[in-house]
């Protein structure tokens, strides 16, 4: 949309009527002569256009436009006869004439309106006619096809720039922009979708300044004023370039087109930067600003001279021809679009048939355009290489989206790079890298991009709130010296944000403000500190502020300076173990089980290993059983006496004997522990069973605690608040039962503090609760908040984060309440000797299986017996062989105790003819 100008006088009217009849008069001469030749049909085709500069610009491009089409195209059967009216710049005068030209002209089509408003109304005229509106020149995004088919938008519309204004914001990391557009639907029209494309790129719109089209000087200059007082300096400007240059010549008196300071300029303005006064670029140095890309090729230069040309001859009383624009571009690429599909609709009919205008019945009684729907369809699917570019209709739009990116430097503009939807910022629209080419800002620098904010010229200190605090003083301690009355802030919170802002890479001043809610009593809660500086009365929250997801609404958190989380504080109880069945303690049932388990394993193992060979391991079966369980338990206090004769018994019990040591030493060190230690438990591990019983639970006053409880169902009744640790101690020590709580729940930090100063009387048990830590409040949108948590990162990771935290919690470091020894259990349980008993299994069975192997190798002729008729007398006979002494084995021996004392064993097993009383 371009400039327009306000209401004339009569004689100004008809003078300008006049001129608009003569723009066409030459073409119309030529066309004449060429009809009578060619006998081509006469198609009306109206044009509705504000008669400024512009409007003889426009309509001489669209005269033009036809008298080239026609030039190379004698033998089309039709030709479209312009038949132009003016809108007088106005919203009514548009309408008129758009009325005039379908009822008493009957036109196929209408060529404009100029402005978004005047196409608002003359749209829907179209639509009841079925005459196709062409505009080249109304950009308001909501003037859509999907609101008449028989509206066609040859231009870019605004919304299309969005996207490339926030990949700029991006690019530098801007935070917060603030736009200014004139206030009228064409302003307005744009606003909506800038703000959803910079919510794309994290960015803020913290104000929108809105100007009147006729704002007066000093109203425009306290407006600016106002700008200057906020932090952002990043603006995007969206108007007419008659308005844009008032405000950028203001801007730059009062002092706002220094380097500091961000000016980016909507293709409104750009489009139509040869049509501003030299004087006015001195204002705008440094300006970044879109312009619709349009490729220089031969066939535009040449229309370019050939254009002067022809203007001077239609205008010769203006001098010099006024500057080509884009939208004169469109104008002459609509107007070609246009013949080629009148030529494709067809003759066959272009009567308007007799129905009633409902809408506006009380004026007019308009027909339907017969010819409109097939003109509608063939103008959709032209396509042809104009002057602004590739022309192609999508969705009732001209389908372009590319935009130049530009720097206004002098007396013009420079290049500095191209957007596009599918490649984005590049220094070249083909083959170029990403990014843009170097800009020179405001003032001449062409160095460090603008931070895009600052600390407001009215404002040079930072107004950081902090709390007034009744107790855990240790993070923020606000102390009034009553001899000077002066307020000291300091603590724990204080000195991290005074080492972060130092840490910044640009100084900020600020001062530190205790926040009261009366005279009387201290600063409320953390919420009523968030609504401070939600309402904008404060810059910064600086305390033990938790980061909550509810708060994050109103106020943008840092990054987080200090873990936090929730749990709870109970007493300790003491008690010994007086328990007669305490000796159990030590192993837990599935180690004991396990263990016993594996001694009947032993057992069983060392019968099959002995017993063939060691009459220490024969007698009768149940002797048999007794001989190998008592031998395999007593290796639990090592008093097996029986000897071992086989070589793979030794081997198994070694290994075994190993197990068994471990196993014992630490259950007696396991049992020594419960028997002399006094154990400490907590008095309360269930917060549910406190709610069911009614008990009392306490915490912190003005702390989010509060919502945390009351979602476990605790009651009103049976919660207690507390402001200091003393306070706290004081309650737990009561109990619920005389007036005091059962337990506390408060943050990690809080607990540490109160844990440190009652070492030995309280821990902590769950349940626990997840939080985001402590972190500073900033307004929404700050541009402060990504340097400042950037700077926390930086004190965490150094030395000076150390030395805070040792200045202000050094006791709490010193002091451990959570000795893990005295509340954890000393149960020893399989995970600690697992290794044990699969190397124990392993041995047992390599040495079980290696004997079996042995014994059936040596019995190979009982297996082997032809005579045995059934595979079970065969395994039976093995059996009763196993069952027996070994008779070629090692002679059987035992050991003989005479008083006590062994003696040398004698042999047991002898064969009947060595008997001693053997005749």
């Amino acid at each position: 949309m371009r400039r327009r100008k306000g209401m004339k006088s009569g004689s100004w009217v008809l003078l300008m009527m006049l001129l608009l009849a003569t723009a066409t008069v030459a073409a119309k001469e030529e066309e004449e002569e060429k009809e009578k030749a060619t006998g081509a049909l006469k198609v009306k085709v109206g044009v509705v256009l504000d008669s400024d500069d512009y409007g003889k610009v426009d309509l001489s491009c669209i005269s033009m436009a036809l008298s080239d089409f026609y030039a190379s195209r004698s033998h089309f059967k039709t030709r479209v006869v312009l038949k132009p009216m003016d809108s007088n710049g106005t919203v009514v005068d548009a309408a008129a004439a758009a009325l005039e030209l379908i009822k008493k002209e009957e036109v196929q089509a209408i060529i404009g309106p100029t402005s978004s408003m005047q196409a608002n109304f003359m749209i829907d005229i179209g639509d009841k006619a079925h005459v196709p509106i062409i505009s080249f020149s109304a950009t308001r995004p909501s003037l859509t096809s999907h609101r008449s088919p028989f509206f066609f938008r040859v231009a870019q519309d605004d919304s299309s720039q969005v996207k490339a204004i926030g990949a700029i914001v991006k690019t530098f990391k801007w935070r917060n922009v603030v736009p200014i557009y004139v206030d009228n639907e064409f302003g307005d029209g744009i606003i909506p979708y800038l703000i959803n494309a910079l919510q794309e790129v994290n960015t803020h719109v913290p104000y929108q300044s809105i100007i009147s089209p006729d704002v007066t000087d000093d109203h425009l200059t306290s407006e600016l004023y106002k700008l200057m007082t906020m932090q952002t300096r990043v603006f995007v400007v969206h108007m007419l370039p008659d308005l844009a240059s008032r405000i950028f010549m203001k801007a730059k008196q009062i002092g706002m087109m220094k380097k500091e300071y961000v000016w980016i300029i909507t293709d409104s303005v750009t489009n139509m930067l040869e049509s501003i006064k030299p004087s006015t670029f001195e204002s705008m140095q440094g300006v970044i600003g879109l312009k619709t890309y349009v490729p220089r090729t031969e066939k535009l230069e040449s229309f370019e001279r050939d254009w002067r040309k022809r203007f001077l001859r239609y205008y010769p009383k203006m001098g010099d021809a006024p500057a080509l624009d884009v939208f004169a571009l469109w104008a002459y690429d609509a107007a070609w679009a246009l013949a080629i599909a009148v030529e494709k609709a067809g003759t066959d009919n272009l009567k308007y048939s007799q129905t009633n205008f409902t809408t506006l019945n009380y004026l007019y009684n308009l027909g339907a355009n017969q010819n409109g729907e097939k003109l509608r369809v063939a103008f959709s699917k032209v396509k042809f290489k104009g002057l602004a570019g590739e022309f192609s209709v999508k969705n009732g739009q001209l389908d372009s989206e590319i935009f130049e990116i530009v720097n206004v430097i002098g007396n013009g503009r420079r290049n500095v790079g191209f957007w596009s939807p599918e490649s984005e910022l590049r220094t070249e629209l083909e083959r170029g890298r990403d990014g843009l080419r170097t800009i020179i800002w405001g003032g001449g620098d062409s160095g460090v991009p603008p931070e895009g904010w600052e600390i407001p010229t009215n404002e040079k200190k930072l107004r950081v709130v902090v709390p007034v605090k009744d107790g855990f003083w240790e993070f923020v301690s606000v102390v009034r010296d009553p001899v000077t009355n002066e307020t000291k802030v300091s603590g724990y919170c204080i000195d991290v944000f005074k080492a972060v802002i130092e840490a910044l890479p640009y100084a900020v001043a600020y001062e530190l403000i205790p926040f009261h809610k009366s005279a009387a009593e201290s600063g409320g809660t953390y919420n009523d500190l968030v609504d401070q500086i939600y309402y904008g009365k404060f810059d910064a929250l600086v305390g033990d502020l938790t980061i909550r997801a509810n708060r994050s609404r109103y106020i943008d958190y840092t990054l987080p300076f200090a873990e936090s989380g929730v749990s709870m504080v109970v007493p300790i109880m003491s008690t010994k173990n007086t328990n007669a069945w305490v000796f159990i303690k030590p192993l837990t049932g599935h180690l004991w089980s396990l263990t016993g388990g594996f001694f009947l394993v032993m057992a069983l193992v060392v019968w099959t290993l002995e017993h063939r060979v060691n009459e220490e391991f024969r007698g009768s079966p149940l002797d048999q059983v007794f001989t190998s369980l008592w031998y395999s338990f007593s290796t639990m206090v090592f008093a097996h006496r029986e000897i071992t004769l086989n070589n793979w018994t030794r081997f198994v019990m070694i290994v075994w004997l190993f197990v068994v040591l471990i196993i014992t030493q630490s259950y007696t060190a396991s049992l020594a522990s419960y028997l002399t230690v006094q154990e400490f438990k907590p008095a309360v591990t269930d917060i549910n069973q406190l709610q069911k019983n009614g008990e009392k639970i306490g915490h912190k006053v003005g702390s989010f605690i509060h919502e945390i409880l009351k979602s476990l169902k605790f009651e009103d009744d049976q919660l207690k608040t507390y402001r200091t640790t003393e306070e706290m101690h004081e309650l737990l020590s009561k109990g619920s039962a005389n007036g005091g709580i059962s337990a506390a729940m408060d943050e990690n930090p809080y607990i540490k503090l109160f844990l440190a100063k009652y070492c030995s009387q309280y821990t902590t048990t769950e349940p626990t609760f997840k939080a985001d830590g402590f972190g500073f409040g900033f307004p929404k949108g700050s541009p402060l908040v990504p340097d400042i948590s950037r700077a926390i990162l930086e004190v965490a990771e150094s030395d000076r984060m150390r030395e805070i935290e040792n200045a202000w919690f050094k006791k709490v470091q010193e002091c451990s309440i959570s000795d893990a020894s005295k509340l954890s259990s000393t149960r020893l349980s399989i995970g600690s000797f697992w290794a044990l008993f699969v190397i124990v299994a392993c041995v047992s069975a390599v040495s079980v299986i290696c004997y079996i192997i042995k014994f059936l190798y040596e019995q190979k002729g009982v297996w082997l017996n032809e005579n045995r008729l059934t595979t079970r007398e065969r395994l039976r006979e093995l059996g009763k062989i196993f069952m027996d002494r070994d008779a070629g084995a090692h002679p059987l021996r035992r050991r003989v105790f005479i008083n006590g004392a062994p003696v040398h064993p004698q042999p047991l097993f002898i064969r009947d003819n060595d008997h001693p009383r053997a005749d």
